[in-house]
């Protein structure tokens, strides 16, 4: 019971924390509409980027259009949800330099809790829109078999897909607790190498391959769910691959975070 009153507050303060800084965006809806529409626009134009190679090339390594499109949607699906509901992870390193940690260290509420919500990135909003439309796209296009099971393990798949980019998110902005400077690059490098997993990873070598599997699991996120669904793999086991990856990210974010907390000693005055 105690568990499952942990999970409801927990549910509830992050609801209440995310109506708040919702209702401070919708203040300013000009910039609201701009955002959504330039995320469409970003995608959009990788999609035509993809249809031109393709027109040319009938499949990569025996991927075709329609899968690929699938891994490009999820990597952009998961960056949205990360945007929209957890873009307080970008913010982490500004809270430990100008030391508004602080403020969160004496509320009674989880400091990773505060941190999540500390934000809104409302292009998330047009990033996961257009993200289902090109999965939905993807799925109806390809012949597959489904089954109940499998469309349970599709679910599945997406939302431990956005636990493992919150989690790298996350994990790569607790850098800021050992590198104080404002031009902290490394989440930055780190997002990027996403940009590996929005193709096959079997098209690159062994070095980027282990980098994005294993490294930065982003692989998770798009490749190993589109290796299952789409029926490259002969295991029928292969789709607990990505939740048991959500589950050591989650646990590597959290570590990172709680021995960054540790090491912080505030801004001064």
């Amino acid at each position: 019971m105690s568990i499952l009153r942990s999970t409801r507050r927990t549910l509830f303060l992050y609801r209440r924390l995310f109506g708040t800084q919702l209702k401070a965006i919708l203040e300013y809806q000009t910039d609201f509409f701009i955002m959504i529409v330039s995320a469409v626009l970003t995608q959009l134009l990788g999609i035509v980027f993809l249809w031109v190679v393709y027109n040319r090339i009938p499949d990569i390594n025996g991927w075709t259009f329609w899968e690929v499109v699938f891994m490009y949607a999820m990597i952009y699906l998961t960056e949205g949800f990360g945007s929209l509901f957890f873009e307080g992870t970008w913010r982490l390193g500004g809270l430990v330099n100008r030391g508004e940690l602080d403020v969160m260290l004496l509320r009674p509420v989880s400091p990773i809790l505060q941190v999540l919500t500390n934000g809104i990135g409302m292009n998330g909003l047009g990033n996961i829109v257009i993200g289902f439309i090109m999965i939905g796209q993807a799925l109806t296009k390809v012949d597959l078999h489904w089954s109940f099971g499998k469309i349970l393990i599709a679910i599945l798949l997406i939302l431990t897909a956005v636990a493992i980019r919150v989690s790298i998110n996350l994990a790569a902005n607790t850098s800021a607790f050992w590198i104080k400077n404002a031009g902290n690059a490394f989440p930055i490098m780190i997002h990027n190498l996403g940009e590996f997993a929005k193709y096959p990873i079997t098209i690159f070598s062994m070095g980027i391959q282990l980098l994005v599997a294993v490294l930065v699991p982003f692989a998770f996120v798009s490749f190993f769910p589109a290796y299952y669904l789409f029926d490259k793999s002969t295991s029928p086991w292969i789709w607990l691959a990505p939740p048991v990856a959500a589950i050591y990210c989650g646990a590597v974010a959290y570590m990172l975070f709680r021995i960054g907390l540790r090491k912080y000693e505030s801004a001064g005055n």
